[in-house]
């Protein structure tokens, strides 16, 4: 299960009162989301490194939640085999053992290599969502695709992967009206999620969406994971070499940093790059400049705005959007 906050459909009043005031909404709506018994059904809590907030909310549902088991997860920032590879293999070894004990029996290397395959489809079948996505945005707008990997963040795997595919040719057996849109990446959304309609409204201001990094967790590994061998080192090493490029994960060379971006901009034949990142968002905002700095040396356009997983006011955002569109019209033309 994957929880990605309250959204724009809770509204928060107790989790304000374990917050300060200037971080984002996303721990306040998850806090939200415990204390009024939403998350009861789950065993426990796995959050994520990302940044000191989301660190800072693991200590809390510790506090709050004595009877869950919570974990942070803590990824390598080296990435070498022999050092990065050997820690993250050791934290993947306490997660299998505290899983273990949580379920009742040890979790088996043949148990793990058969989870992998099933991931692997999954991340398979997203995949081609995207590729289609990218080569005809018309016939798939994200604000269906989104919506179809939200799903994925509560149906087991086998039924998403399922869901994906029946989607992709239900969608491929309408046609729909191709508009003269700009093509855009949207970045900087990878953890507190927009809402829907914000998404709609960049859509609905001339833009297709042709790359995001929307719910990483789906596409984080960009190839299988081998199912031979033992199963942590092939998770450890898909992380340490064949991983997506995020705010939250670290760069080793500094020559790397917005080659990610890059390549998804080129992939996805866009012509221009929506920072949207949500306020407060230290990962984001902090590499959001040096990210800018490589687009401008390729002249690649690029806009950007704040959000907030509430947000209720759309036109100042689809204004902005509007006018980034026509502009890179209006610059490609000339």
């Amino acid at each position: 299960v994957g929880i990605l906050g309250g959204g724009d459909q809770l509204e928060v009043i107790q989790g304000d009162a374990y917050y300060q005031s200037y971080i984002c909404r996303i721990p306040r709506s998850t806090i939200e989301l415990g204390l009024t018994g939403r998350l009861d059904c789950l065993d426990g809590m796995l959050f994520p490194s990302i940044c000191d907030v989301i660190r800072n909310l693991s200590g809390m549902w510790q506090l709050m939640f004595k009877d869950k088991y919570v974990r942070y997860f803590d990824a390598p920032q080296n990435y070498e085999d022999e050092v990065g590879g050997r820690f993250y293999v050791h934290e993947l070894e306490i997660l299998r053992t505290d899983l273990g004990k949580l379920r009742g029996k040890p979790i088996t290397d043949a148990e793990l290599d058969a989870s992998i395959a099933v991931y692997n489809e999954n991340r398979r079948a997203i995949a081609d969502l995207y590729a289609y996505r990218a080569a005809k945005p018309w016939q798939a707008p994200t604000s269906e695709v989104y919506l179809i990997l939200r799903a994925g963040m509560v149906l087991p795997p086998e039924e998403h992967t399922q869901l994906v595919r029946d989607y992709l040719a239900a969608t491929d057996a309408v046609q729909r009206p191709r508009r003269d849109n700009a093509r855009i990446v949207i970045n900087g959304s990878f953890c507190e999620q927009p809402p829907l309609n914000l998404i709609k409204s960049i859509e609905m201001a001339g833009c297709y969406i042709v790359d995001d990094d929307f719910m990483l967790v789906t596409r984080w590994l960009l190839d299988d994971v081998p199912t031979v061998g033992k199963p942590l080192e092939e998770l450890s090493k898909a992380f340490l070499h064949r991983s997506a490029s995020t705010a939250a994960k670290y760069d080793a060379k500094r020559e790397d940093k917005g080659q990610y971006l890059l390549k998804q901009v080129k992939t996805g034949s866009a012509e221009g790059v929506i920072f949207a990142a949500p306020s407060f968002c230290d990962p984001a905002l902090l590499e959001r400049p040096m990210l800018q700095d490589v687009l401008a040396k390729q002249k690649i356009p690029y806009t950007a705005f704040k959000y907030a997983e509430n947000t209720g006011q759309m036109a100042p955002i689809r204004e902005q959007a509007g006018t980034f569109a026509d502009s890179i019209k209006l610059w490609s033309a000339a």
